[in-house]
């Protein structure tokens, strides 16, 4: 059932490559790009695919995460922080401005953005300390906050996002080809918008942070770019990959393999464990009715943290799930992201069967201990149940399917 999983899984995370979606996209341009932008997850796949269809940039940058970069022809690549940003991610965010800024008005930039870019990119507001900053995000990524309140307020703490960086390139023309790791595909929250128009405002980010208690950073705020901008008069924004075709190929490639593909939604948002122990309940009804069905789901989930271990909302999902069918013959089930890492874990996510609780319990490392440690990585290590394919090029939000096969 693992290889069954993982190929569904697979299914769904090509549908999402880069090189499949960027080469069309790229030739549909009515004026060849002069300058490459590229920042994300899977900025250097991106960038990869449009140089192999024929872009030739006179200059560009590319930022991806540490450890995942690598040489592209004529173009810089940058390696940064994630999740957390650090100086390299401020210096990439820097190099790129800057190059936006010294576009002309006859210069096209291609701008290939995908998630994990509000990150790559991090340049504080005027006043604003990188360490200020990093402080506000962490206490955000724990505080349980889901991510479009998060990129809320990093976009109004930042010299970049929010449409600053399609701003500082008029009069140039921008083209931003965006692969979405966001629910509802919203182009300010992708990568915080660095190349799309606000419509959120500066009193909501100082709201958000009031209602998660996280300590206003008393500098570095400023508007973002608003749709009636003229400076975005030249921009377009195309979103050429997301969550609902990749989950589209997952319910395809399900029922090719005899399963009764059934969604449980493309876009589903909330604290993790609460959703785990929600599906356990679905699972258990459609286990006690017979045939062979692929229960899938997509978005994005939360955690608030309760300790300090190993683990991300995929993992506290499978955790939850678990629990929740304990005892439940015939149901096997995979919840990862579709980038290859899920929160601090190292790993997609986690592989999950009727007797994983009583597994885990019999090894030490009760499921029930784990979610109130934020430890649940750790767990699924040790029971040998850890999906972890490495970084996949794409990004298009978690990908979750619960095998029933009596």
């Amino acid at each position: 059932m693992k290889a069954t999983l993982e190929r569904l899984f697979r299914a769904g995370v090509e549908a999402a490559l880069p090189s499949a979606v960027v080469p069309d996209a790229v030739r549909a341009l009515a004026h060849p790009p002069t300058i490459l932008l590229a920042a994300g997850k899977g900025a250097v796949e991106m960038a990869e695919a449009a140089l192999a269809a024929g872009v030739r940039p006179r200059a560009g940058v590319v930022v991806t995460r540490r450890g995942q970069g690598r040489p592209l022809p004529g173009v810089e690549a940058i390696e940064a922080a994630h999740p957390t940003p650090d100086e390299t991610s401020v210096a990439a965010a820097r190099r790129m401005l800057a190059l936006a800024q010294g576009a002309g008005a006859d210069d096209h930039i291609l701008m290939l953005l995908s998630g994990g870019a509000s990150a790559l990119l991090c340049l504080p507001g005027e006043g604003l300390t990188l360490e200020v900053k990093q402080a506000v995000t962490r206490a955000l990524l724990r505080s349980g906050a889901p991510v479009h309140e998060i990129n809320t307020v990093r976009r109004h703490l930042s010299a970049i996002k929010g449409g600053r960086l399609a701003a500082a390139a008029w009069p140039a023309r921008v083209t931003t080809l965006a692969i979405s790791d966001v629910v509802g595909d919203a182009p300010e929250a992708i990568g915080s918008g660095p190349t799309a128009p606000d419509p959120t405002t500066l009193a909501g980010a100082e709201a958000i942070l009031a209602r998660y208690g996280v300590a206003d950073p008393g500098a570095g705020w400023s508007e973002s770019v608003k749709p009636d901008d003229p400076r975005l008069a030249g921009s377009t924004y195309r979103i050429i990959a997301s969550a609902r075709q990749s989950l589209d190929a997952v319910r395809q490639a399900a029922g090719a393999q005899g399963f009764e593909p059934v969604s449980l939604g493309d876009d589903l948002e909330g604290e993790a464990r609460t959703l785990g122990a929600r599906h356990a309940e679905v699972a258990r009804s459609y286990a006690g009715r017979g045939g062979r069905v692929a229960l899938i789901s997509g978005g994005e989930l939360t955690v608030t943290m309760s300790g300090d271990g190993k683990g991300g909302p995929n993992f506290e999902y499978a955790a939850a799930l678990a629990l929740g069918i304990e005892g439940v013959e015939g149901v096997a089930a995979l919840s990862g992201d579709s980038d290859g890492i899920d929160g601090n874990s190292g790993a997609s996510g986690a592989f999950v069967f009727g007797d994983t609780a009583v597994r885990a319990l019999a090894c030490g490392h009760p499921l029930d201990r784990a979610l109130a440690d934020s430890d649940t990585a750790t767990a699924f290590t040790a029971l040998d149940d850890v999906f972890a394919p490495g970084p996949t090029g794409t990004n298009v939000n978690d990908l979750r399917i619960i095998l029933i096969s009596p």
